[in-house]
C-alpha cells in the first residue's frame, strides 16, 4: 500500500502568502497525499482562502509548535510534512521524501533557497543548508518531514514560543541523524527585508546563541518581534 504524506501547514494571519503555497501542493494531493492547515487565530482571510486548496483547515491555540502538533494528531498519513506558510516545496518533493525514508532513516528536511535576487541573501540559504548538514540540525524553513511513529516517540514539538523546530531537531537527533535532500525548498525573503538582511542574520544567530546556552523561549520571542 503506497504511503501517504501529511503536508501540515500552521498559518496565522497569511493571507497573502496562503494561496500561492496550497495551489503548489495540488500535485501531491493529486497523488494521494493530504494537506492540512492549522490556523491559530488569524484575523484576516487566511482560512477562507486555504480551504478551496486544503483537505482540512482547522483551528488551534496560536503557537507554531502548538498548530503543527494539531495538525499532526487529526493527519492520516504515514509521514508528517511541516511547511511554513511562505515556502514552496521543490517539484516532485513527496517522491523525494519516500525515497529518502526508504531505508532507515526516520526523519530529514530539504536544503533551502531565499526567494531573492540579493547574493548575500543566497549565500545565507547555501550556509543554512551548509550548517544544517554539519550540526543535524533542521529548521522551519527547510521543509521538516518525518515518519508519523517517529514523530511520537519524539513527543512532537515542544510547547514552547520560539526555537520549536531546533528543540525538535535535537530530540529527534537522539533517535537518528536526518535524512539531507539537497532538492531545495524555496521560502520568503520576507523575514529578511522587515529589518534588513545583516540586521535579521545578526539577530538570529544571537537568538540561537542564547537558546543554546538556556534562555528562556519566551524572552527569545520577544526579542525576535522587537529587535530593536
Amino acid at each position: 500500500m503506497a504511503q501517504v504524506i501529511s503536508v501540515i501547514v500552521p498559518a496565522l494571519d497569511e493571507a497573502g502568502a496562503i494561496a500561492r503555497t496550497l495551489e503548489a501542493l495540488a500535485p501531491l494531493r493529486a497523488r494521494g497525499h493530504e494537506v492540512i492547515v492549522v490556523d491559530g487565530g488569524s484575523a484576516d482571510q487566511t482560512r477562507a482562502l486555504a480551504a478551496p486548496f486544503a483537505d482540512r483547515v482547522l483551528e488551534a491555540p496560536r503557537g507554531r509548535a502548538r498548530q503543527m502538533n494539531a495538525g499532526a494528531a487529526a493527519a492520516r498519513g504515514d509521514v508528517l510534512l511541516f511547511l511554513h506558510a511562505d515556502t514552496l516545496l521543490p517539484p516532485q518533493a513527496d517522491r523525494a521524501i519516500l525515497a529518502a525514508l526508504g531505508g532507515a532513516r526516520l526523519w530529514g528536511r530539504f536544503d533551502v533557497a531565499i526567494a531573492s535576487r540579493s547574493p548575500l541573501l543566497a549565500v545565507v540559504g547555501f550556509c543554512m543548508s551548509w550548517r544544517s548538514r554539519l550540526t543535524g540540525i533542521a529548521t522551519g524553513d527547510q521543509a521538516i518531514f518525518v515518519r508519523r511513529d517517529a514523530f511520537a516517540r519524539a513527543g512532537g514539538f515542544p510547547d514552547i514560543v520560539l526555537m520549536e523546530d531546533i528543540a525538535f531537531s535535537v530530540r529527534m537527533k537522539r533517535l537518528a541523524r536526518p535524512a539531507c535532500l539537497r532538492e531545495r525548498a524555496l521560502t520568503s525573503d520576507r523575514r529578511w527585508r522587515r529589518h534588513g538582511a545583516a540586521a535579521t542574520i545578526l539577530l538570529m544567530w544571537r537568538l540561537r546563541l542564547a537558546y543554546f546556552l538556556g534562555a528562556d523561549p519566551q524572552e527569545l520571542a520577544r526579542r525576535y518581534a522587537q529587535p530593536g
